[in-house]
């Protein structure tokens, strides 16, 4: 049975496709986009992380740790990596919740298990089951058994992607996928790879095969003041999405600080830190000058 590594199970999601959803969220991502609100998501491997703040330096997790992982000191439990197997002792020992592992490996008849139990409020809402992640496209085979199992359970599937991927794989997902949320963050390819660490090309090259495969396809896209809010790059985004004929809708996603704490929990570099928070204003500035293409837009998701 193929096997996948995730992050989290999002229950009753209403903002990830139509209806009341099931999320799967995916680790693992070719992007390091400065503004991810899903940072546990990047990395493809499970996560140990020890919360300092919580430690009180009792030494239980060390005493239980299999493999000696753990050096206890006046600092708090040090974790050795090398040594680390992930079994989780040090989790369950832990009497003030220290410790956390972000991430863990499952089969495609666990997920689908956990699906099955909301299969009543897809049907009373008409929604289905969303792939998201990180990037749902880094694991195939566990993403493509899971949307045939979902296939044959007569669900909606929904993908959430940020199209930097093979272009013959997206291709064969689509055969198996209902709908796809399409992230797009910017035209401009220097940007965007300044940005989120890779350049554009692929995904702009993909989401123009996704409609002309006839696929569903809605684009999201961040709206990050400093980033892709300027006059010159909606306009070149409103040509672009309006010339597209798969194409149902745009979503306008307003960036939020709500991740920064995560960033710091995962002891890593949040670059958007001094973002601000689009105003209400500036946000339906921005669907104004898209609708003028003929858009359709929406702000959420």
């Amino acid at each position: 049975m193929t096997q996948g590594v995730i992050f989290d199970i999002k229950k009753f999601a209403i903002h990830d496709g139509p209806g009341i959803r099931t999320t799967i969220f995916f680790k693992g991502c070719p992007l390091a986009c400065w503004w991810c609100h899903n940072p546990e998501g990047l990395t493809l491997s499970e996560q140990h992380i020890h919360r300092q703040e919580r430690c009180l330096g009792c030494g239980d997790c060390a005493e239980h740790c299999p493999q000696n992982a753990i050096d206890p000191s006046n600092s708090g439990s040090l974790i050795n990596d090398e040594k680390c197997i992930g079994c989780r002792t040090c989790v369950h020992t832990c009497p003030s919740e220290a410790h956390e592992f972000i991430g863990r490996t499952v089969s495609v008849d666990e997920v689908v298990q956990e699906i099955q139990k909301d299969i009543v409020f897809y049907d009373e809402s008409k929604g289905g089951v969303t792939f998201s992640g990180g990037e749902p496209l880094m694991q195939p085979d566990f993403l493509i058994e899971l949307l045939i199992s979902c296939g044959q359970l007569d669900l909606h599937r929904t993908v959430d992607t940020t199209g930097c991927t093979d272009a013959g794989l997206l291709l064969k997902v689509a055969d198996s996928t209902d709908l796809f949320l399409y992230d797009l963050k910017h035209m401009d390819a220097d940007k965007h790879r300044e940005y989120t660490g890779l350049t554009n090309k692929k995904i702009l090259n993909n989401l123009k095969l996704l409609a002309g495969h006839g696929a569903s396809v809605n684009v999201r896209i961040p709206v990050i003041p400093g980033f892709n809010t300027d006059d010159e790059n909606i306009e070149r985004t409103g040509a672009f999405v309006s010339s597209l004929p798969g194409v149902n809708a745009v979503s306008l996603l307003p960036y939020h600080a709500a991740a920064t704490g995560k960033y710091s929990r995962l002891g890593i570099h949040c670059f958007a830190s001094g973002t601000h928070v689009p105003t209400d204003q500036e946000v339906l500035s921005i669907a104004d000058r898209l609708e003028r293409f003929g858009v359709q837009v929406k702000i959420g998701g």
